[in-house]
């Protein structure tokens, strides 16, 4: 499937597309500029991910980007200024894309795909390690470059890199620069597949229609349960084992997955 893009204003801008009533497409639109993120951008998107959480139909959002490339990372001339300041990027109050938890943001509920291809850099990588599941063309470069700016990654390389493939592997892309491979970021944990740069999208379909048919509540809660052991720790993930299943166990959903399993069929669930 090839997404419907708009013409983008010079800024840049987020695309969004429904399909199959439930999978939200986010398409990240500044092929010219090999998709470097503006501030308008960065807006966009929040407002796209915010979407996702409050559209009770939509189930699974998949971010992907127009053109031969995923993103260069920032517009620097014209992000520089916000970093100097300090100033966000992000209108508080939304679902912050990162999810890492910044104060004064909302956290995603809804779990997210990533397809990204051609050159994957700083704010690509993030945003990717931010998703749930990344999907990579074996066409991708990618490389957190923020030290050769004097700039510190914040959101969340440092966090994640580590978290999926050790400190050593972390700090030998952080430090350097170097530009790596999908076959390393692979080997690295920063992507769950490889494939293909012309099945990327079907790919990534394929995965959100089979998420997309599972009961909504229990995957949004499977989702955060894994968070929080992460984040929080075992205990904190243990202690919610029988409280939320027993909302699941008690919803319109878990009665149909009953139904459907004696009469061996698959089961249409609603997210009641």
């Amino acid at each position: 499937m090839t997404p419907t893009a708009t013409t983008p204003p010079p800024d840049g801008c987020i695309d969004t597309q429904v399909v199959d009533e439930h999978i939200l497409l986010i398409g990240i639109n500044r092929p010219a500029k090999r998709n470097g993120w503006t501030p308008a951008m960065f807006r966009q998107l929040a407002q796209a991910y915010t979407r996702l959480d409050d559209e009770p139909a939509l189930r699974v959002g998949v971010l992907h980007a127009f053109g031969d490339h995923f993103t260069a990372g920032l517009d620097l001339p014209v992000v520089a200024q916000y970093l100097r300041s300090g100033e966000r990027l992000t209108p508080a109050g939304l679902v912050e894309p990162y999810d890492y938890g910044m104060p004064g943001y909302r956290r995603r509920q809804k779990p997210m795909i990533a397809a990204v291809k051609g050159i994957c850099y700083t704010v690509g990588i993030e945003l990717m390690l931010g998703a749930d599941i990344v999907v990579a063309a074996d066409d991708c470069r990618f490389s957190q470059m923020e030290v050769q700016r004097c700039i510190m990654p914040t959101g969340g390389a440092t966090l994640r890199m580590p978290e999926r493939a050790g400190v050593g592997n972390a700090l030998l892309h952080l430090l350097t620069a170097d530009v790596f491979d999908s076959a390393e970021a692979y080997r690295c944990n920063f992507v769950q597949k490889v494939v293909p740069a012309a099945v990327l999208m079907d790919e990534a379909l394929t995965l959100a229609r089979r998420i997309a048919a599972q009961a909504p509540a229990a995957v949004v809660a499977t989702r955060l349960n894994v968070l929080k052991a992460i984040e929080l720790g075992q205990a904190a993930a243990v202690a919610d084992f029988v409280p939320v299943q027993r909302v699941l166990a008690c919803s319109e959903d878990a009665a149909e997955g009953v139904r459907a399993f004696v009469e061996r069929r698959p089961a249409r669930f609603t997210g009641r």
